[in-house]
C-alpha cells in the first residue's frame, strides 16, 4: 500500500493538472472556417516566356476547417489551426520559348515550345496553420506565420496547343501541334508533385458580433508545388492563394 504522502502528493498533481487545464481552456477561443481559395500555381517573378493570360477559370477551392487561439498578453496571441482544402487552377496562357516536356502519339517530345499551354491543377490537402495573432481591439484580429500542408489528392495536367515545339533547342526540328486532341501534346506531371509543401500565411478576422465574422488572407507557398529533381518545366512553380470567407465563434 503506497504511503499516504505519495498518495497525497499524486493528488495533489493531479489537482493542479486540472486547475491549470482549466485556466488554459477558460479563455481559448475557437473559430470554425469555410471559405474560398482563389489564386494560382505561378513562378515568382513572370518569366520572359510567358507572354499573357488567355483564360483563367474558377475551381472548386473550397476551404473548412478549425483553429483555437489561446490569449498570451495583453492584445497578443497564439492560434493553431486545421483547415482541409483544395488549391486548384485551371487556366490557358501564350508562351514563347517556353521548356516543355510533352507526349504526343506515345512519344515524348521536349524543347522550346511557342504557342498556347492549357494547364489544370488540383491539390487537396490537410493544412496547419500556426500562427502569432495580434488583435488591435475586440473586433480585429491580424494573422501571421507558418503553414503545412499534406497533400491527400494531387493532379498537374494539360496540353499544349496551336504551336510548334523546337525539339531540343530553339534552333532544332519544328513539330507543329494543333488545337485537337489528335494533334496537340499533353503532358502529367502529377506523379512528381510534392506531398509536403510548406509557406507562410497572413490574414485578418473582422468579428461582426460575438459570434460570426468574415476573414481574408494570402498564403504563399515557400515549397515548389513539384520535388526539387523536377526538371520538365524550367521555372519552379509556387501555390499563391488569397482566401475569403466566414467565422463562427464555437467558444
Amino acid at each position: 500500500m503506497l504511503p499516504i504522502r505519495i498518495l497525497l502528493a499524486i493528488a495533489l498533481c493531479f489537482s493542479s493538472i486540472h486547475i491549470m487545464a482549466g485556466d488554459f481552456i477558460d479563455n481559448l477561443v475557437i473559430k470554425a472556417r469555410l471559405g474560398y481559395n482563389l489564386g494560382g500555381i505561378a513562378p515568382i517573378g513572370l518569366p520572359a516566356s510567358i507572354r499573357k493570360l488567355n483564360a483563367y477559370h474558377l475551381q472548386p477551392n473550397a476551404s473548412i476547417g478549425i483553429d483555437a487561439q489561446k490569449p498570451i498578453k495583453e492584445k497578443w496571441g497564439l492560434l493553431l489551426g486545421l483547415k482541409f482544402e483544395d488549391k486548384g487552377m485551371h487556366e490557358d496562357a501564350e508562351v514563347k520559348n517556353y521548356y516543355e516536356e510533352i507526349v504526343r502519339d506515345r512519344e515524348t517530345l521536349a524543347g522550346r515550345f511557342t504557342g498556347n499551354v492549357n494547364t489544370k491543377v488540383s491539390e487537396w490537402m490537410f493544412t496547419i496553420p500556426l500562427q502569432a495573432v495580434w488583435s488591435p481591439s475586440t473586433k480585429f484580429d491580424i494573422r501571421f506565420g507558418p503553414y503545412v500542408s499534406v497533400l491527400t489528392s494531387k493532379s498537374f495536367k494539360g496540353y499544349a496547343h496551336n504551336g510548334y515545339l523546337r525539339i531540343g533547342d530553339p534552333t532544332g526540328d519544328k513539330v507543329i501541334l494543333g488545337g485537337e486532341e489528335s494533334t496537340r501534346g499533353n503532358y502529367d506531371f502529377s506523379e512528381h508533385m510534392r506531398t509536403l509543401q510548406w509557406g507562410l500565411d497572413v490574414g485578418a478576422d473582422w468579428n461582426i458580433n460575438h459570434k460570426f465574422g468574415i476573414y481574408a488572407g494570402i498564403c504563399w507557398g515557400l515549397s515548389g508545388v513539384h520535388k526539387s529533381s523536377f526538371k520538365a518545366i524550367e521555372q519552379t512553380l509556387y501555390p499563391i492563394f488569397g482566401t475569403f470567407g466566414v467565422t463562427c465563434k464555437i467558444r
